[in-house]
């Protein structure tokens, strides 16, 4: 009996030995300090770059490239001053980044500082070429309602020179026409883009709400382009569906906005999520802060968990290595001053992680 029982037990501990060893592990690529990482991409030459809010309290440089675990300002010094009198010329609190399949950066900069109302003059796309490290051109939404915008994210397709951003201000899609620079908002406050009045963010046990009790709430946020370009995955933070809609009707302005919404899929329930991605094959990529996991949602509509750590503490941005790994920054936003009346409970250093694509 004990040799059956000790055959058992060692069938059982190769079983566990085996799972383990394919699980993929979370490995720390660069330390911040108390730098907060926020936006994040790859180059297809395995460049890394994330963007760093302008906070008062630690700010130096706004758009990093990380640099054997360093950081330095991109794509120069000048770029990154605080100087709010040039917000043309300067980022003023840059937001998302997105490499596009030219391996082109697009840096998105809503121009709204410590959480503060945008300066409109200072609100910008700006498309910065890798191979020279050149500022090519610089778009700026003239033609939006600026004072009350609140640009997120951005994804590119480069083949039809359209650049798709989400708006949680005003809870809408924004479709940037790159060659002409002219930009039209839809599905604006429609149901696939607008929060859950109802939903209140968990973590830990505990409310995400800030200093006057108000809960933490954001309309469409983190969005996605398929590589062949047909889908854009989207989603507000503050419910628990994905959405998608086919680019087709996205970029038709004959659409009214009661056709445009009737294109619109709901491709089923995938929990909390802030930051998406889409890798070559298909899968969208969702940070889940309430789990501490990245999970991905596959063509066959399968939700799957890559990773569950305790050290994805509110999980951000992603990026793509051709390196066959997935990069993300941990905000750690929840555990700020503005949701802890006052107290900061960061648990620094902040970082950047990553870990083996599926």
């Amino acid at each position: 009996m004990n040799e059956i029982l000790g055959i058992i037990f060692a069938m059982v501990v190769s079983i566990t030995i085996a799972r383990s060893q394919q699980l993929p592990k979370l490995e720390t690529v660069a330390a911040f300090g108390k730098y907060q990482p926020i936006g994040l991409g790859v180059s297809q030459t395995n460049r890394i770059f994330v963007t760093f809010p302008k906070n008062p309290d630690n700010y130096d440089y706004g758009l990093a490239e990380i640099v054997k675990g360093e950081r330095r300002p991109y794509p120069n010094a000048e770029w990154n001053q605080w100087d709010s009198l040039k917000a043309q010329s300067r980022f003023i609190n840059v937001q998302a980044l997105f490499v596009d399949q030219t391996n082109t950066l697009w840096v998105l900069d809503p121009a709204s500082p410590a959480g503060q109302k945008a300066i409109p003059e200072g609100i910008k796309l700006v498309k910065i070429n890798l191979a020279t490290n050149k500022v090519k051109k610089i778009y700026r939404f003239e033609d939006l309602p600026r004072e009350r915008t609140g640009l997120n994210d951005v994804q590119v397709d480069s083949k039809q020179q359209i650049a798709y951003l989400s708006d949680p201000g005003r809870a809408a899609i924004v479709v940037l026409d790159l060659k002409t620079g002219k930009s039209r908002s839809v599905l604006e406050n429609d149901k696939s883009t607008k929060a859950d009045p109802n939903f209140v963010l968990t973590i830990d046990g505990k409310e995400v709400r800030d200093t006057k009790g108000n809960p933490f709430r954001s309309n469409v946020n983190g969005i996605a382009l398929t590589h062949d370009y047909k889908y854009l995955y989207f989603r507000p933070i503050t419910q628990t569906k994905l959405f998608r809609i086919a680019t087709t009707y996205l970029s038709n302005p004959t659409l009214s906005s009661t056709e445009l919404a009737s294109h619109v899929e709901i491709m089923g329930e995938t929990g909390v999520s802030h930051g998406m991605l889409a890798d070559k094959v298909g899968n969208i990529y969702l940070t889940d802060s309430p789990d501490k996991a990245i999970r991905y949602f596959t063509p066959d509509r399968q939700l799957n968990v890559l990773i569950q750590d305790n050290r994805l503490l509110w999980p951000d941005s992603f990026g793509i290595g051709t390196d066959g790994y997935l990069y993300v920054t941990a905000a750690q936003l929840h555990r700020g001053k503005r949701y802890n009346n006052g107290e900061d409970k960061v648990d620094y250093p902040f970082r950047l992680y990553r870990v083996k694509l599926p």
